[in-house]
């Protein structure tokens, strides 16, 4: 997250700290230049130049609102608000701008007269993220700070990895490693004493849009989310292959909710296998791959009716999942408090 922290600096948050929280008349610029900088300087003029840049792959010039703040870039606290503010709002950025592609080009509309399609469920869906975004970013900020003071094994140039071939197992070793955590700790979320409380907000969405993607619980996002940050404390990561990766997941998380059928594959768990998991609770707890569902025996393979446009609409297999989820969800929740909504049942009998 340097690269990330030193790119929002340049071009946004020194000019923001330079205005907040602006040098003193009688502070010693070079002293902030001290705590901002890793170089040795011959004089104030050559300030611009000093600040240690993150990657050796290209080079920020800073600008003198970089030199003008009370708060220098490797200040702790700085750096803490503003990963803080970069993982809020530029991730609910990343989320608006992803959901609403997925929602407009991707996703099927024909889903809101699905009898478990929520009364305005897209706007409450967008609630539930807007709530639980500000704080699930006061748990994350932590961890890119962790990572932004050196603490973990992200490592730059390909030739600092512990072998060539590295470079290219990172990938597979991030997704079958945080695939692994991530089927554990969803299958804990689902125990009776943690669901209600945590995770059920997120299972509010039977028939999920894009936008469910990150409407949860701000305890279970994160606690969902653990496993992408102590990889990089854990195992070695190239600092652009992170970007990459942090990128990918998110988009991932929105892929899965975007009811398009299009992967009836054997390992790989895609939307269709995350619909299984919304309609019946206790089964596809992987993100990425179907693997350890297997081997924990709550794999579910999806009804072959998902992958034809025809009969995943039809009215007698939205009866069929309706009658199955209802029995299930009695199981697991108790009685069912979600609004379904008069108008949707009256689109419903209209389409059918």
């Amino acid at each position: 997250m340097d690269i990330v922290l030193e790119v929002f600096d340049t071009f946004l948050f020194d000019r923001f700290w330079a205005a907040v929280y602006p040098a003193s008349p009688w502070s010693d610029p070079v002293e902030i230049v001290k705590d901002a900088a890793t170089s040795t300087f011959s004089s104030v003029q050559e300030l611009p130049t000093l600040i240690a840049p993150a990657t050796k792959f290209f080079q920020l010039e800073p600008s003198p609102y970089a030199f003008m703040s009370e708060l220098p870039r490797g200040n702790i606290c700085r750096q803490f608000i503003t990963l803080y503010l970069i993982t809020w709002i530029f991730g609910l950025l990343l989320y608006f701008v992803c959901s609403s592609l997925s929602y407009l080009f991707i996703f099927d509309h024909a889903t809101f007269t699905h009898p478990k399609y929520l009364k305005n469920q897209a706007r409450a869906e967008i609630r539930q993220t807007m709530l639980s975004m500000p704080l699930m970013a006061i748990f994350t900020a932590p961890c890119f700070l962790a990572e932004v003071r050196g603490y973990g094994k992200l490592y730059d140039a390909p030739a600092d990895a512990p072998f060539l071939l590295y470079n290219v197992l990172q990938f597979p070793l991030f997704i079958i490693f945080t695939d692994f955590c991530i089927y554990w700790i969803h299958r804990g979320l689902h125990h009776p004493r943690i669901y209600k409380t945590l995770h059920k907000p997120h299972h509010k969405w039977i028939m999920p849009t894009p936008y469910a993607s990150h409407a949860f619980h701000p305890m279970d996002g994160f606690a969902q989310s653990v496993p992408y940050h102590i990889f990089p404390f854990i195992f070695p990561l190239q600092k652009f292959a992170y970007i990459t990766l942090f990128i990918f997941i998110n988009i991932w998380t929105i892929f899965i909710h975007d009811g398009e059928y299009v992967a009836n594959s054997y390992i790989i768990n895609g939307a269709a296998c995350h619909t299984m998991h919304h309609l019946y609770f206790n089964y596809n707890y992987g993100q990425f791959t179907t693997l350890w569902d297997r081997l924990g025996g709550s794999y579910r393979q999806p009804n072959d009716e998902l992958f034809s446009r025809e009969s995943k609409m039809s009215k007698s297999e939205w009866e069929r999942q309706a009658k199955e989820m209802e029995k299930l969800q009695k199981e697991v929740e108790g009685d069912d408090d979600r609004d379904y909504g008069v108008e949707s049942r009256g689109l419903r009998k209209k389409m059918m």
